[in-house]
């Protein structure tokens, strides 16, 4: 009889303690590259970027690239939330050999301005990874790679930067919301 108690006791305080437990968390893993592409902390919200000339994760055309004209393409965003004082682009490839690789930087883009038609350049621009300041198309050395064009929203009119590192630095400062648009192209 006491060995009966014994046993539910300990039953008891096992289904216990499970219960108390609490469920394991999630691990978010993120793939490794060769260097990482600044994480600019944002809001959540619903702003979208599009194309007109590639539609998420397919394939950029040519004309938009080293092997073509190597202009950009057209870019078109709408969502865009209250309090925006101005935008800023990044185009960059995560993928690159060396790591990441800067393609373009145009900052001071107003406020009401919703399309970056292709060849054009809605505001200032900032020397790339190219070391100019014009957009340089998709040109990787071998296999597929990943093209980022991302657009902040920022509560600033304008970013006094005139430098990459300096450009992220202030686009995370004062960010309100991004949207992304992801290209691939392979060089044939």
């Amino acid at each position: 009889m006491k060995k009966g108690v014994v046993i539910s006791l300990v039953l008891v305080f096992l289904l216990t303690a499970c219960a108390a437990e609490k469920p394991a968390e999630k691990t978010i893993v993120q793939q490794e590259t060769k260097e990482q592409t600044p994480k600019i902390q944002t809001e959540v919200k619903s702003m979208r970027l599009t194309s007109n000339d590639f539609k998420e994760g397919e394939s950029i055309p040519a004309k938009f690239t080293c092997r073509g004209e190597n202009i950009n393409p057209h870019l078109a965003w709408d969502d865009v939330p209250e309090g925006v004082k101005s935008f800023a682009l990044i185009v960059d490839d995560p993928d690159a050999p060396s790591g990441l690789w800067t393609h373009w930087l145009v900052k001071d883009i107003p406020s009401d301005v919703r399309e970056i038609k292709q060849n054009s350049v809605p505001g200032n621009q900032v020397a790339n990874d190219f070391g100019k300041e014009d957009y340089g198309g998709p040109c990787p050395p071998s296999g597929t790679h990943r093209y980022l064009f991302k657009l902040y929203a920022l509560n600033v009119e304008k970013l006094d930067v005139d430098n990459k590192g300096d450009f992220y630095e202030q686009v995370e400062k004062n960010a309100i919301v991004e949207a992304e648009l992801m290209g691939k192209y392979e060089k044939t």
